[in-house]
């Protein structure tokens, strides 16, 4: 056998984002590319900065000796400093360069978390729905998901979580602003999960870590908060990358960041140093290290993805569709008209409207919406939503 028994199991089951972006490409080579719409993959479309591009060009202009040799697995530490001191001005804490590791996009940086913390055998519990290949990253390393639910508007179910942690529990793994839901977690909600788990930690004599991945903390509208899990809970990691909120998906750059008060931070940091290294990743870009510097305060112009939803909902809105509006990030997360999201996404297939089953996101009865698209996209899209709903009133 070619391969091996986990992967081709994992193969049949793999990403129904990447199983629609692949239809999508059949489609429009099918079809025509102007008359397929795809929405299936979180592929920012609005363009980066033009500060990107000016720093990118100082970089690779400067010929000062030794700019793209390996640096410490950590990551440079003038990088590691800049975000330090940005954490630093955004939470109530003092960060150093010791608690920040530079990663290959916020990917990266979980499955360096994972492997650092997990023996086979200890159990992630993550809220539903989530990102999907969250399950394999936990399974990586021997872990295992407890997958539980959460509110009907998508806020932490605290008793869920609850009667899902015992002994062998050894992380909670949040994402705010969630994909695919939009959801944004309050503070208070957030302020009693680090409870929960100060409480569980000192029952069990070991801290029970919570890790937050954060990749859209910039993409939150209606003047909403973002709330930081530093600030609540000292056994946590934060996980990020800028490929979202300024448009740098391809150039795979994120970091990890560690509580500066961690029980066992030294050994810790030690070993997210030679994980980095040892999953192959080794180092974080050298170039796109050198860039973050000056684009930690900059961001996307968040406005045009709020127009981007408020178009998108008050056209499903008027087709029948029901929804929470999303509070951040760029999708969107209807129920489904029937039980069986799948079929209804192939419905929508045939209108060649392409977006992804809830079900591959644990939140069934749900499909998702990746509103990071040109408007003319959204617009000639609507009227294929009104039809397929229509058929099944």
């Amino acid at each position: 056998m070619s391969v091996s028994s986990k992967i081709r199991t994992s193969i049949q089951k793999s990403s129904w984002v990447r199983k629609m972006f692949e239809e999508g490409a059949d489609r429009k080579k099918k079809y025509g590319p102007e008359n397929v719409f795809d929405f299936s993959l979180g592929n920012p479309n609005i363009e980066p900065p033009a500060k990107v591009g000016e720093i990118l060009r100082e970089l690779t202009s400067n010929n000062e000796s030794g700019m793209h040799r390996y640096m410490p697995n950590a990551g440079f530490v003038k990088t590691r400093d800049a975000v330090a001191h940005y954490l630093g001005d955004i939470n109530d804490l003092s960060f150093g360069p010791e608690d920040i590791v530079m990663t290959v996009g916020a990917a990266g940086a979980i499955n360096v978390v994972l492997k650092t913390i997990l023996n086979p055998g200890d159990e992630v519990i993550i809220p539903a729905p989530y990102f999907m290949e969250y399950n394999f990253y936990v399974d990586n390393y021997g872990g295992i998901t407890k997958t539980v639910t959460t509110n009907p508007d998508f806020s932490l179910d605290l008793s869920a979580i609850e009667r899902d942690i015992n002994s062998n529990t050894k992380a909670v793994l949040i994402n705010t602003p969630n994909n695919p839901t939009g959801k944004v977690y309050r503070e208070e909600e957030l302020i009693q999960l680090g409870k929960l788990l100060d409480r569980y930690s000192k029952r069990h004599g070991e801290p029970i870590y919570l890790i937050s991945d954060e990749p859209y903390s910039k993409i939150i509208y209606n003047g909403l908060k973002f709330s930081s899990i530093f600030n609540v809970y000292k056994e946590s990691f934060v996980v990020t990358s800028f490929s979202k909120d300024i448009s740098l998906p391809g150039e795979r750059i994120g970091y990890i960041a560690v509580h500066p008060r961690m029980a066992d931070k030294d050994i810790i940091i030690e070993g997210l140093g030679m994980c980095n290294r040892i999953l192959g990743f080794v180092n974080a870009p050298a170039l796109m290290q050198r860039m973050i510097p000056f684009l930690l305060e900059d961001s996307v112009d968040m406005g045009l993805y709020r127009q981007k939803r408020d178009f998108l909902c008050a056209g499903l809105d008027s087709a029948g569709y029901r929804f929470a509006m999303p509070e951040g990030t760029f999708y969107l997360f209807p129920e489904t008209p029937v039980p069986d999201d799948v079929e209804f996404v192939r419905s929508l297939q045939e209108e060649n409207i392409l977006t992804v089953p809830g079900a591959g996101f644990g939140g069934p009865g749900h499909f998702r919406i990746a509103f990071c698209v040109e408007n003319d996209t959204i617009e000639r899209a609507m009227p294929g939503f009104a039809r397929v709903m229509e058929k099944y009133r």
